[in-house]
């Protein structure tokens, strides 16, 4: 068990963390409010918009076995400080985008610099906090999170008359730089561990991460209600609400600083809530298996205009909180000394998803509308589909087991018994 640092030091530990993933956030979700404008100049298609706004989740995803490998040999300081310094070229590059393949290099970029925010911070909490306080610690990053989804709505609406979405990118860039810095002065810096693991021995245990059945159990609700929910908050809510719901970009706008004001809230919940819960018997799983039970309940409730869309959307985003706690559900079932790797390849498959629906939906939108279907026909059609997905990813939650990942080799040897208890 970790001894945790001296009280005064969770400020300094707890911001610069807050502020890389604020900005990864805001950057995963600013094309839904940038959108139109990006459709308008480069006259993009569905498919084209699709696939831009998803090349920051396929390089975000690419990076993560590697990412999960550097955090446990080098720590969050080294890896989520450098990383940063890519996002904020990343970000001057696409303000400086004239083309889809200018933009989509660009934003791959800003992906592959932010792809170590939130797994920087869990990886630095599992080094320096108790377990049973690592449900609060998350829930509290993952409200920085929603404060930089809430920027990307209307915020940087407000502001695009006066930057236009260029200048957004360039200030972007400057914060990028100022959290890279803050990262490299405030962390803690650690020797290399694993000093005895070969890259060749650090990446077979990843295979065996992916191949292992307690990482199987969680990696289809990762990709399609984790992913799922990225991509609808970054990319397909605001065209569901300009075409189903028929409200125009401001009114959209509003709406998604709702999502994003009830996902802060359920983030903020869990925060304040998960220490308690932990110490009296609940765990990561149990949270799972009732928020994803209301989600889909809730998502029927959309896809059949069942209520007011503003209050929808905004429990949408407060249930949605309970998918930070997928990682420390997969990550119970293995040894403290590879969370880096757990986490990142949790992380792997909800990008995936995110990647896979947000590209998938524009595909079939096209597809559809190639046939006849007007967007406020097709949007449905796509929406049910993945909601079909997500009831077929939460079926393998509610069965549980007592298999726990035993690696083989100098893995387990750094920290010493590193075993720990999977939520069953």
């Amino acid at each position: 068990m970790p001894s945790p640092p001296a009280p005064g030091a969770w400020l300094r530990i707890f911001l610069p963390f807050a502020l890389g993933y604020y900005l990864s956030y805001l950057l995963r979700t600013v094309n839904a409010v940038i959108s139109p404008a990006l459709t308008t100049e480069l006259g993009l298609s569905a498919a084209d918009l699709g696939l831009l706004t998803s090349t920051y989740f396929l390089a975000f995803g690419l990076a993560q076995i590697p990412v999960g490998i550097a955090l446990d040999r080098l720590g969050p300081r080294r890896v989520e400080g450098s990383l940063l310094l890519i996002a904020a070229v990343g970000a001057g590059g696409f303000a400086l985008g004239d083309s889809l393949g200018t933009l989509g290099v660009a934003r791959a970029l800003i992906g592959l610099g932010v792809s170590a925010c939130l797994m920087g911070a869990l990886s630095g909490f599992s080094r320096w906090y108790p377990r049973e306080r690592q449900s609060s610690m998350t829930g509290f990053i993952m409200a920085a999170g929603a404060l930089g989804a809430l920027t990307a709505s209307v915020p940087i609406e407000a502001a695009l008359p006066l930057l236009g979405w260029r200048g957004v990118f360039w200030i972007v860039a400057a914060v990028a730089l100022v959290a890279s810095l803050m990262i490299f002065r405030s962390l803690p810096d650690e020797a290399p561990t694993h000093a005895r693991e070969s890259v060749g021995e650090a990446l077979l245990v990843v295979v065996g991460i992916y191949l292992s059945p307690p990482f199987l159990r969680f990696a289809a609700s990762s990709m399609f209600f984790v992913g799922g929910f990225m991509a609808l908050q970054s990319l397909w809510a605001v065209p569901w609400l300009m075409n189903v719901n028929g409200f125009d970009i401001a009114q959209a706008a509003r709406t998604l600083v709702l999502l994003n004001l009830g996902m802060l809230g359920g983030q903020l919940s869990i925060g304040i809530l998960g220490t308690a819960l932990a110490r009296r018997g609940v765990k990561p799983v149990n949270l799972m298996q009732a928020g994803y039970g209301a989600l889909l309940a809730l998502q029927f409730a959309i896809l059949f205009d069942v209520g007011p869309p503003p209050v929808l959307w905004f429990l949408l985003g407060l249930l949605s909180a309970v998918n930070s706690q997928t990682y420390l559900a997969t990550s119970a079932h293995f040894p403290r000394a590879l969370f880096g790797r757990v986490s990142t390849a949790t992380n792997l498959m909800a990008f995936a998803g995110a990647f896979a629906v947000q590209w998938g939906m524009g595909l079939a939108l096209d597809a559809l509308s190639a046939r006849g279907q007007s967007m406020s026909e097709a949007l449905p059609v796509a929406f049910a589909g993945l909601v079909a997905l997500q009831v077929l990813a939460f079926l393998p939650l509610l069965a549980g087991f007592r298999l726990q990942f035993r690696p083989r080799g100098p893995t387990t040897t750094p920290t010493g018994n590193c075993s720990r208890p999977g939520d069953r």
